[in-house]
């Protein structure tokens, strides 16, 4: 079972000052910038997926600036992205059409035979047709019929069968070098399953599973089950999105070939307590709290209050100062891990006050706080981990801060995924 990254252009610069809080001196973004299968020792990902809604287009534009769009077009994904096959064997480079990013228009305004174009262009290895989301899931029990639908999901449905057929018509004249593949929609296990017999039918040998980030562990496993039971165990399956990265178990269950998410780097940073990722010793994944330290002078809640008069931006300086030297001091037995929490509390209580909330409520909410980073702290796991982010970061990487150290976390967290995988995939065979 492959690890596939769904890159979104997460680099981080390598000069990065961490005491100083600036980048390398004459940096130019993602010229000198480096994407995790260039910073770390190894790629920490068996693949990378990359969507047509965040390359953008003159008429659709997505992340990508301008010049970065044609440079991909022109130069292609591998170049583009500096993840060459020889560098990097038997890696894929798989491409989808983003439907999240046209999730409200009324249909895709991509078509298959540009899709494909655009697979030429980028020489992807592996790409998908054209699909539409549809949102609505069945609960156990209620199975409705294509005719029983309401027009939006049934018309989504169609339109992504469609493209289907006329995806792998196209896609022909790429030559063996490129897999086409099927993307599944459906309201319901039957619909999918019958989306996937249609598929297979087609000529398809590689079918991709969308939709099903909403949707819960169970939900998703009645879909793979249905799915796998519809296909001959030749035909390969994909899960698009998969963030509940937990549940391996369950992939491995139906024989899903590989899946795709950016679950371990993005929760470096948008998610409340999981932010560091380590594994126990019998090899589960663990997580800590990374360190709120934010920024006093940028950030907007400290500068909203402020500019309201309830902070004094100079004295959130100083305690700002006070528990990153702390914080650092501890890293190297200069101070104590209460001497640390006092600090960081502090200023923790400065960024978070609200006159709302009544003194008891303060005082628990502090409490609950300074216990999670106490237990961050007090174990040091980026002394136990040999990344390349831990050992010239230390416990920087720890600091939720900036988006470089934030994206450097991220990093760290995909290769402790990306251990975990092939560690399972051992297990397996």
């Amino acid at each position: 079972m492959r690890f596939i990254f769904a890159d979104s252009l997460d680099t981080i610069d390598p000069a990065y000052d961490f005491v100083a809080d600036r980048n390398g001196a004459g940096r130019t973004v993602h010229r000198d910038d480096q994407y995790p299968h260039e910073f770390l020792d190894q790629a920490p990902y068996d693949g990378i997926l990359v969507s047509r809604g965040i390359v953008g287009d003159a008429r659709h534009p997505g992340k990508y600036s301008e010049a970065q769009l044609m440079r991909f077009r022109r130069e292609g994904a591998r170049r583009f992205l500096r993840y060459p096959l020889e560098r990097f064997p038997d890696s894929v480079v798989m491409g989808d059409c983003g439907a999240f990013t046209y999730r409200n228009l009324p249909e895709p305004p991509y078509r298959a035979r540009d899709t494909v174009e655009f697979y030429a262009d980028g020489g992807f290895s592996h790409g998908c047709a054209p699909d539409h989301l549809i949102f609505d899931f069945d609960d156990v029990g209620v199975e409705r019929a294509l005719t029983d639908v309401p027009e939006d999901i049934r018309k989504r449905y169609e339109i992504t069968l469609q493209n289907g057929v006329e995806f792998f018509a196209e896609a022909a004249r790429l030559g063996p070098g490129f897999t086409p593949m099927g993307v599944i929609q459906g309201w319901s296990t039957r619909s999918m399953a019958d989306a996937a017999r249609q598929l297979a039918a087609m000529g398809f040998n590689y079918l991709a599973i969308g939709g099903t980030v909403p949707l819960k562990i169970n939900q998703i496993r009645r879909v793979l089950a249905a799915v796998r039971d519809a296909l001959p165990n030749t035909v390969r399956l994909h899960l698009l999105g998969f963030g509940k990265i937990e549940e391996l178990r369950s992939l491995e269950d139906f024989g899903v070939t590989s899946f795709d998410t950016t679950s371990p780097l993005l929760r470096a940073f948008k998610d409340a307590r999981k932010n560091y990722w380590a594994r126990t010793a019998d090899g589960d994944l663990s997580y800590y709290t990374a360190i709120r330290i934010p920024q006093a002078t940028e950030n907007n809640k400290l500068k909203h209050k402020a500019l309201e008069g309830s902070l004094n931006q100079e004295a959130a300086r100083h305690l700002e100062d006070a528990a990153l030297k702390c914080v650092r001091a501890y890293a190297t037995g200069e101070a104590t891990l209460d001497q640390s929490l006092d600090a960081i509390m502090a200023y923790w209580a400065a960024l978070n006050w609200d006159e709302e909330n009544s003194p008891s409520r303060r005082a628990d909410a502090a409490a609950r706080q300074r216990q999670v980073y106490s237990e961050t702290l007090a174990d040091r796991p980026w002394e136990h981990c040999g990344c390349r982010v831990c050992r010239e970061g230390g416990v920087e990487v720890l600091i939720f801060r900036t988006s470089n150290r934030n994206k450097r976390r991220g990093m760290h967290n995909l290769h402790v995924f990306h251990t975990h995988v092939n560690e399972f995939r051992q297990e397996t065979v």
